[in-house]
């Protein structure tokens, strides 16, 4: 096999599916209907890799404006990996990246790859896990907040704006999501979707512990006796405290990592990471 038999085009919506099989073939345990979001974000940022026109591998390299992007889905068939073809998808993703900051979520054994392309770690991130318990919440629904409000809120937690990304992903079939409110000013929401496997909330943003415990615990309560699951930023000790208290258990690490000026995110406020596929 040669590096010339393999042809990298970019992905439609329908390759976003197949892509978002693979992620849960991996055990990444992507949302069900999680595509049309991915898509939304940046139709031309998803690429796939064909061997005799075969999809045999895949990345995502979302440009969220001009100088931010994010990769993700980065993933080649296990009995094809080492012939060159992740190279040839990497290249791809960094050329359409151009001179953005480049944020993605590495898993440990690639972190050193990561490292030679100028990727530097900003911090730790853990998956945990869980069980959902029936909870009383009177906070607010999702649908009942002005979109307007939600995304300023959205983007105190982003280093780009990503509207089209945001209306997709809070309006996926089986998602539901919740707001809290001080004085009519949104101090926390969260957002809990059907995933392979279980529920994750992603996002959970709150100003406060108490904020994101209260969110957690209305999300939850959605998915009473079910798997749910819940990415945090390991430097959030309030996070780690939240996690520890709902008797959840670290079953999987990454690294958000950077290549170019980390954001300043307020990650003391960040309880729950909205994707590692696409931060």
């Amino acid at each position: 096999m040669t590096h010339q038999e393999v042809r990298i085009r970019r992905m439609n919506r329908d390759d976003i599916g197949l892509a978002v099989e693979w992620a849960a073939g991996e055990g990444w345990n992507p949302g069900l209907h999680d595509a049309d979001a991915f898509f939304s974000a940046d139709p031309n940022g998803f690429f796939i890799a064909e061997l005799d026109s075969e999809a045999v591998g895949c990345i995502s390299a979302v440009a969220y404006d001009d100088t931010f992007g994010f990769m993700g889905f980065y993933i080649v068939k296990k009995e094809l990996r080492h012939l060159g073809i992740g190279m040839k998808l990497w290249n791809a993703s960094l050329a359409y990246m151009g001179n953005r900051t480049i944020g993605g979520d590495g898993v440990v054994a690639m972190l050193e790859k990561y490292a030679q392309f100028d990727f530097r770690i900003a911090h730790q991130n853990a998956r945990y896990e869980g069980t959902g318990k029936e909870a009383q919440s009177a906070l607010a629904d999702i649908s009942r907040v002005s979109f307007t409000d939600l995304e300023q809120y959205d983007r105190r937690f982003f280093p780009a704006p990503r509207t089209a990304f945001l209306k997709s992903w809070i309006s996926r079939p089986g998602s539901c999501g919740r707001v809290v409110f001080d004085n009519h000013t949104i101090t926390g929401y969260g957002v809990i979707r059907p995933c392979h496997r279980g529920f994750k909330i992603a996002p959970l943003f709150a100003d406060t512990p108490q904020i994101a415990e209260e969110l957690f615990s209305s999300l939850s309560g959605l998915a009473a006796g079910q798997p749910i699951f819940l990415d945090i930023p390991s430097c959030n000790q309030a996070a780690v405290l939240l996690v520890e208290r709902q008797g959840m258990n670290k079953v999987f690490e990454t690294a958000r990592i950077y290549r170019g000026t980390p954001p300043d995110l307020p990650l003391d406020s960040i309880y729950g990471i909205t994707s590692f596929e696409l931060g």
